[in-house]
């Protein structure tokens, strides 16, 4: 039996690098990092995603990587009425929230939007 700790990275793919390292940068606070031979990754906290450029992936990779393909959840402590007023102002659109959802720790209160690969992108706060 393998007992798995925690999710390292996962691995997105864009069609283009440099306007979703923008996007992760401007709208969600992440930090962009270049290693390996050139290669960008977004981090947050102890965590990073790993990008790939649509058509010049890193090899192994996904069977069908595809721009657009991810649905992921982000928390913060920032209460989600700041979370929407930021979004707002960065010109992003939500659409959906806030809502309640559940999460892999606790309840969340949740916002919906897309970044520029049309992934979708919910960011929440614990409240429960």
């Amino acid at each position: 039996m393998i007992a798995i700790d925690r999710l390292d990275h996962v691995v997105l793919t864009a069609r283009d690098v440099d306007a979703t390292c923008d996007f992760y940068r401007r709208v969600l606070g992440m930090r962009v990092e270049i290693f390996g031979n050139g290669r960008k990754a977004l981090v947050y906290g102890d965590q990073k995603i790993n990008l790939h450029q649509a058509g010049a992936e890193f090899e192994p990779k996904a069977d069908r990587p595809t721009p657009g393909a991810l649905d992921l959840c982000f928390t913060t402590r920032d209460p989600i009425d700041q979370v929407i007023a930021h979004l707002r102002a960065e010109g992003v659109t939500l659409l959906d929230g806030p809502v309640v959802r559940t999460g892999a720790r606790a309840t969340l209160m949740s916002v919906y939007f897309r970044d520029p690969d049309l992934n979708l992108i919910e960011v929440s706060n614990e409240i429960g």
